[in-house]
């Protein structure tokens, strides 16, 4: 599938972007992929084609475009070490709701006016920390938001959080899909409960399920906890829920 680089113009600056496209002339539905708290890297490319390949126009953002010459980090190893940790939790503390929902409206823009990009309503998924962002955009800018989507997503429905995304469940028009990992402290089976109930009681359409495996399990250059079964398994969903969304919307 083609790659490009491109930039996007938010209200903050530059934000440096990954489009995918599939092959041939489109138009095309859309789709932002926000990325693991590692951000923008070569593994999303891949990813990004990957999905691509479904049909769909995939833009991943530079989350910490504000932050000039971040980076980069390796997945495999900036947990252990203290000083890349430290850093890493620095920038992802910079990312609060407002900042996802105010760059997703400058994405949905651009893919707007793209002559390749069909539909005004758009799909969001995202891994670890970028399904927590595709969950708040769907809460933040709902009109624009037809399916998202989060796999091995934390803080998804935490009870002392004001800024958790169960509790605008009730903004959400999107379908909803939520694919966790097993035992992972970020997002527990209580959460998952707060998170059914918050959605059902507002009544979203949705999916919450456990995959056995581990946080960050689809994401491929996270060797020590990629999981090549529940990556597929992760794909077909995906495939379907964004299909099935996009027939309706």
């Amino acid at each position: 599938m083609p790659i490009t680089q491109d930039t996007i113009t938010t209200v903050d600056g530059t934000c440096t972007v990954t489009v995918a496209t599939p092959d041939g002339t489109g138009p095309w539905p859309a789709v932002v992929m926000f990325p693991d708290a590692g951000g923008l890297r070569p593994t999303f490319d891949q990813m990004a084609a990957q999905l691509a390949g479904f049909g769909y126009v995939v833009l991943v953002p530079d989350v910490y475009y504000r932050t000039p010459g971040w980076g980069p980090f390796d997945l495999n190893t900036v947990f252990t070490d203290q000083e890349q940790r430290k850093q890493l939790f620095e920038l992802m503390g910079t990312l609060t709701p407002k900042i996802f929902a105010a760059d997703a409206e400058a994405f949905f823009d651009y893919l707007a006016a793209r002559p390749d990009v069909a539909g005004d309503k758009f799909g969001t998924t995202g891994y670890c920390m970028g399904g927590r962002a595709s969950l708040i955009v769907a809460t933040r800018v709902p009109e624009r938001v037809a399916a998202a989507l989060s796999f091995h997503g934390g803080r998804l429905a935490v009870e002392d959080d004001p800024d958790s995304p169960h509790l605008r469940a009730d903004k959400i028009t999107a379908v909803v899909y939520v694919g966790a990992a097993e035992n992972d402290a970020s997002f527990t089976t209580d959460d998952a409960k707060r998170l059914e109930d918050a959605l059902s009681g507002a009544a979203v359409e949705h999916t919450i399920e456990f995959y056995s495996a581990a946080h960050g399990f689809a994401v491929p250059d996270n060797a020590a906890v990629y999981d090549e079964a529940a990556a597929e398994r992760h794909w077909s969903n995906t495939e379907r829920v964004l299909g099935a969304a996009f027939a309706r919307a």
